[in-house]
């Protein structure tokens, strides 16, 4: 598959929000597939501590640079494009860097707005940064855009962050047309983590929860299904096998289908049919 082809020709890969988390562990696991890697993320000491860290886990000789880079700034994303095609031709391209912020559908139009300038057009200045470039070197290589669950079944709690991700969704899914439609030696990925123990989650948990992966576990089991080909890459967690996900994504499809109330999930009148289906998936 793509990815396993990008890795044998050898070049950058590139990886945003790589300060901690799955960015620092997927930038980990691409030096030491024998890639160069460009960790971009906010400056300061966790970046600085973090390319370090990567760099002792690279082949001899292999260039691991830190780029300062905010990808709510389309200057610094250009920036950081320019940089990464300096080093060598790009074989991978993370677009992984997200906040969360608290939003209603009412209010917290700031949060809404910041959260929307990196979680989805931090994605989209990091594709047409890079992609075009990409295309033209007509290498074998792969773009990568982390979404979320949550914008696919759009739980009530945070829309805000919700429909960052699901525009990320759509994104990516168009990219993936677009790129195969003219041909283009790049496969998309959409980076979906289930319930993943990072920065963002310790925030509410300081201590890791039973239910959730860890970063290792996540990039392990994202590297793999990528290698295979998936574009969908919906992750398992302690709590929620892939089963789950599927039942849930296809009841979240079937309130369109079936003209059911939004989020009938979550209805009181479809809490039983629901657990039903999520158990049997017979509905």
């Amino acid at each position: 598959m793509m990815y396993r082809q990008a890795l044998s020709e050898g070049g950058v890969a590139v990886v945003t929000g790589a300060a901690s988390g799955v960015g620092l562990v997927a930038a980990t696991r691409f030096a030491e597939a024998g890639l160069d890697v460009i960790l971009a993320d906010l400056p300061g000491e966790k970046l600085e501590s973090a390319t370090a860290s990567v760099r002792n886990a690279a082949r001899p000789g292999a260039t691991v640079l830190a780029v300062p880079t905010d990808v709510a700034d389309m200057d610094q994303v250009m920036a950081l494009a320019d940089k990464a095609f300096e080093t060598g031709p790009v074989a991978v391209l993370m677009n992984n860097a997200g906040i969360g912020l608290s939003t209603t559908s009412l209010d917290q139009f700031e949060n809404w707005t910041q959260m929307m300038e990196v979680n989805f057009f931090g994605v989209l200045r990091g594709v047409q940064a890079f992609a075009k470039r990409m295309i033209e070197a007509g290498r074998p290589a792969v773009i990568v855009n982390t979404g979320s669950k949550q914008g696919i079944t759009t739980p009530p709690g945070n829309p805000g962050y919700n429909a960052t991700k699901a525009a990320v969704k759509v994104l990516s899914e168009q990219l993936a047309h677009e790129l195969r439609e003219a041909g283009a030696p790049i496969s998309v990925h959409l980076f979906v983590p289930g319930f993943t123990y990072t920065g963002m989650v310790a925030k509410w948990f300081p201590d890791k929860p039973a239910a959730a992966w860890t970063s290792e576990q996540t990039v392990d089991y994202f590297i793999e299904k990528m290698s295979d080909g998936d574009f969908y890459i919906l992750f398992p967690d302690n709590d929620v096998d892939s089963t789950r996900d599927k039942r849930r994504a296809e009841w979240a499809a079937g309130d369109i289908i079936q003209n059911r109330p939004p989020l009938s999930r979550w209805h009181p009148e479809y809490k039983d049919a629901f657990a039903d289906f999520e158990k049997t998936g017979r509905s």
